[in-house]
């Protein structure tokens, strides 16, 4: 589905709701545990998405339209918490602005986690080639369609969250990246995954270097700055895939 990304379908915001949550219900929990409270949020979200679009015919448009409701359900509830809590506002904002600032080594390796599931993800890539050419045709050459779904969404929601818990939301790099990936490298997964990735990661360094730099001394969040790009370019997308 060229529509779907993580801050499409609700797993962003499902972990940025349970960090604040985290944040200003359990204020002594330690940051080492954000990143697994954060992905408790992200599998919430993605498991909504999955419950409303389980026994109905598949469709990509109603898939990312109802991630897009979920998101914006699980955006409202976030917002609400947090000004009803105006003493925890600065430390919960701070969490979800989507930032490099701050961030140091200890936060890489909190990131550790991840450099177990991305070589994981990377092994879905074959099966995820032979999905590609439909169902059936998957399904006579001995891919378990569901298994594949499943493993490669909770891959999906657990590299996002972990993200998401470390860095705050960065806005439409899941959505914009991939089409990039697409377009240099092909649609072969096992090229296409490992691009992915590179082009993200440039995509953030080149987001957050030029929030330090375009009104300096001040700074914009590299997350705003990717969602300012990245929203006109979804609009573009759903309106190409619906005709």
């Amino acid at each position: 589905n060229p529509l779907a990304s993580p801050e499409i379908l609700g797993v962003t915001q499902g972990a940025g709701l349970a960090l604040t949550i985290a944040i200003i219900g359990l204020p002594q929990l330690p940051v080492a545990a954000l990143p697994f409270v954060a992905c408790l949020g992200g599998a919430a979200g993605a498991l909504l998405l999955a419950l409303y679009n389980t026994g109905v015919q598949f469709s990509g448009v109603r898939f990312a339209l109802s991630g897009v409701a979920i998101a914006v359900t699980l955006s409202s509830i976030t917002e609400f918490l947090i000004l009803s809590n105006p003493l925890d506002i600065n430390t919960a904002l701070l969490a979800l602005t989507g930032s490099l600032w701050s961030r140091n080594w200890h936060h890489v390796l909190l990131a550790s986690p991840l450099l177990l599931l991305i070589p994981l993800s990377l092994l879905l890539a074959k099966p995820l080639n032979l999905i590609g050419l439909g169902d059936e045709a998957a399904q006579s050459l001995g891919t378990g369609l569901k298994r594949t779904r499943w493993l490669a969404m909770g891959s999906a929601v657990l590299l996002t969250s972990l993200g998401v818990g470390i860095i705050g939301p960065v806005s439409f790099v899941g959505l914009v990246a991939p089409h990039m990936a697409r377009r240099l490298v092909g649609g072969h997964h096992q090229y296409l995954l490992p691009a992915s990735m590179v082009l993200g990661a440039l995509l953030l360094v080149l987001a957050d270097t030029l929030g330090r730099t375009l009104i300096a001394p001040s700074e914009i969040p590299a997350g705003i700055l990717t969602a300012v790009i990245g929203a006109p370019y979804f609009l573009w997308l759903l309106a190409r895939f619906k005709g």
